[in-house]
Formats: C-alpha cells, structure tokens, sequence
C-alpha cells in the first residue's frame, strides 16, 4: 500500500512538472549579455558600458522612420498579457510589442498632429495613450491601445481623438487613482485638467493660470506621514526654479500648500519614493557651465527633499553619482530609482536607506556612444531642439543633451525600456 501511494505520488509531481512545461515560454539569450562591463552585439562592433544589465532586445531609429527619440511609457494588456513599449520619436508615436524582448515587434507610428518636433510627451490611462508635443498647434491625441491587438505588420494609426483647446505643451502627467490628467506647459494656461471618465472624450475641468510653468509633475493622492493631506490630491510640480506642492482635490479651486526652493539651476523632474516621504527632483542644467558644457568636476546630482510636513518641505541630502552626466526623467519602483542620464544612460540606484541619507548605485546600462554620438544609428542634426524655460540655443549644441531621455521600469517581465535620442529604444533586464 505504501508503495502503491509513492507511487502515485510520483507521478503527480510528475505531471504536474509536465503540465508547467511550455516551449513558448523558453526565453532566448539576450541580445548582448553584460560580462565584465560591457555587453557586445555579436557579429557587430557595436558594445555598450554596463553592470548587472543586460541587453534584451533593440528598435533603431531607423526602423522606426524617425530621425531623433525622446519620451517612453508602457501599455500591458490585461486581456492578452502582452507588454509593449511607447517611444515618442520626431515624426510621432511609435508601438513596439516587446513580450518576446529579444525579438521586439515594431508595429507602427501614430504621427505628429502637426509638426515634427523633438519634444514628446506619452503618459497610459485605461487602455489608452495620451500624448502632447512641443509642435505648434498639436493638442491632445488619444490613441486606443486596443487597436494594437492582431497587429502583425507595420501600420500608420489614426488618433482616436485630438483635443485642440491649447496649442503646444511640453508635457502631461496623469493621476491614476483620480483618472485625471494634468497638461503641463501649455504655456500661460498653468494648471490645465482633463477628466478621464470617457477615456477618447476628455473633459476640460481646470483651466488657471496660476502656479506658473510646470515642466514635469506627479500628481498622487497622497499617503505619506502627513495627516493633514492623508488621502487628498496632491500636485507636485517642477517648476522652472522650484517644486509647488498644490492641493487639486477641488479643481475648481486649487491651493498652493507650499513651495520648495534650493540652489536651482533649471528644476526639470522629480518623483516620490513609495511611502511619499521623500521627493527626489533632477535639475537638468546643474551640472554644466555657462556654455552648456558639462562642468570639469561635474557630478550627476539627485536632489532629496524631505515631505514629511507638505506645509514646510525640507532639503533632505543631496546625492552626488559617480556619472558626469545630467540627469534627466527618473521613476521609482520599490526601492529602486531607475534614472536615465543622458550621455551616462540609464542607471538604476539602491533607496531602501534614504532615510540615512545613504543612495548606491547597483547597476546601469549606458546606451550612449561617445564616439559618433548614436551606437547603431547616426545622430542627425535637422530636428532642431528648443524647450521653454530659458534654455534655448547653448542646448541644442551641447553634447551633454544626448544618449538616454527616459525609462519605464514598471512591466511584470522586469523587463525595462530606455529611449535613446539617438539610438532609439533599448530593451534592458536585470542580470539574474
């Protein structure tokens, strides 16, 4: 009896190692494998610095009939569990299935509304993209992700709905728990929200002029250590020289709660770590000089600012990298903050100790090549680069404003995107 239960025992365990077993989901080498600090594309010269990434997959700008990338977000379909990558390009929006990382899908392009320009800006809300641009007149374009679904061979996608209320914008952030959206820079129209409750019909709800000029912002509902704000919408906007903490909980009527100013150079980007205790804001021109070359003894600089009271907002530590670079989008998930740095490429660092003021970096993949400026595609000049907030001109003829634009790390695989300026998009994952 004893053997006969053993037995079946074995053969349970059996099936069910069989019945866990599917050849699709075997997953193929990665296109170049981080050894020893860099990872080569075999049967080519073309090799990348790095440490504990590896190259997964990658989608030139040439494949994507584009001349120069900037901003990348994600889609994951719910229904089929595929991922895909959305890399904002010159000419437009560009899909890419990435579910097979190693053999990414580039299924097409929803152009510019307008014009080309190499300002771009796409952010993900139930199912649907929503993208803004630095081109004149652009508006608002709603895609329907949906439309990806089938999709085998290159194709150019029509916008669900454009919405041409402001004219250029520099770029758009969305509350995902409230389902609003936030354009930002749409010039003089300052606070400027959309309702999201009929996703391919946002309705216009704030329209001020107050707050100035956010370049990039987070809006949450907030959960920090704060218990005057637990559980209100809160605005955390860069603004030029400083980050407004406004409460838009009412969009009718708005509050500034408090602003935080430090030693500024151009305030570009910050997000909060997940318990909303602390900020960590990139200022894109600290580390350059006045002719917008980076400094002899630049350092890459992630400024930390304490929540703890949103009423007074507070310098927690600044964290100097190794990397001569600038910094420029960074997002975090967990306790990791995954930043792409331009000529320094993606960089990814350790937060669980933020509270002791201790950041380490534990990995990067750099996508930057120094040498002609691009890696696997050359870098062109007919896309002209201008950004508002008093930095045009120098910009656009300094080095330092190459290689890594942005990084989404949020996907189930792990897998993560960076968007290259030059080099289009690169699929990258942590080394096991």
């Amino acid at each position: 009896m004893k053997n006969f239960i053993l037995l079946l025992c074995l053969v349970s365990v059996s099936s069910c190692q069989y019945e866990d077993y599917d050849d699709s989901k075997i997953i193929d080498p990665p296109l170049a494998t981080c050894i020893d600090g860099y990872a080569k594309i075999d049967g080519t010269d073309h090799e990348y610095s790095c440490l504990n990434y590896d190259l997964m997959g990658h989608v030139t700008l040439e494949e994507m009939d584009a001349e120069a990338g900037n901003d990348c977000w994600g889609w994951s379909d719910s229904t089929t569990g595929r991922e895909y990558a959305i890399m904002g390009v010159n000419n437009g929006t560009a899909f890419v299935d990435i579910t097979d990382s190693t053999s990414p899908v580039y299924l097409g392009k929803l152009p510019t509304s307008t014009v080309d320009s190499s300002w771009r800006d796409i952010k993900v809300y139930n199912d649907h993209v929503y993208i803004v641009s630095e081109a004149p007149d652009h508006g608002l374009q709603v895609f329907n992700l949906t439309n990806l679904r089938g999709v085998e061979s290159k194709q150019i996608f029509s916008a669900d709905y454009t919405d041409k209320s402001f004219g250029q914008a520099h770029n758009i952030a969305i509350n995902e728990d409230s389902g609003y959206a936030y354009v930002l820079g749409a010039r003089s129209k300052g606070l400027y929200a959309f309702d999201l409750s009929n996703p391919i019909s946002p309705e216009l709800v704030t329209e001020l002029p107050s707050f100035g000029y956010s370049h990039d912002a987070q809006i949450v509902i907030y959960n920090g250590p704060d218990q005057d704000y637990v559980g209100k919408e809160i605005y955390f906007g860069s603004n030029e020289d400083r980050v407004d903490i406004v409460d838009v909980t009412n969009k009718l009527e708005p509050k500034l709660i408090s602003t935080f100013n430090y030693d500024h150079q151009y305030t570009h980007q910050a997000w909060l770590t997940d318990d909303h205790k602390y900020a960590l804001l990139g200022d894109e021109l600290d580390e350059l000089d006045s002719n917008y070359e980076l400094k002899v003894d630049a350092k890459t600089r992630t400024i930390v600012i304490d929540l703890s009271d949103l009423d007074n907002p507070t310098l927690h530590h600044n964290y100097e990298a190794e990397t001569k670079a600038i910094d420029h989008n960074g997002y975090i998930k967990g306790t990791e903050f995954f930043l792409a740095s331009y000529t320094a490429g993606l960089r990814v660092l350790d937060v669980l100790n933020i509270n002791q003021k201790s950041i380490s970096e534990t990995g990067f993949f750099n996508t930057y090549h120094a040498d002609d400026h691009s890696g696997i595609v050359k870098k062109t000049s007919s896309t002209k680069w201008s950004d508002p907030g008093d930095h045009i001109g120098k910009k656009g003829n300094s080095e330092a404003f190459n290689g890594a634009w942005s990084v989404y790390p949020y996907f189930k695989s792990e897998n993560i995107i960076v968007s290259d300026i030059n080099s289009g998009l690169f699929i990258v994952k942590k080394q096991n």
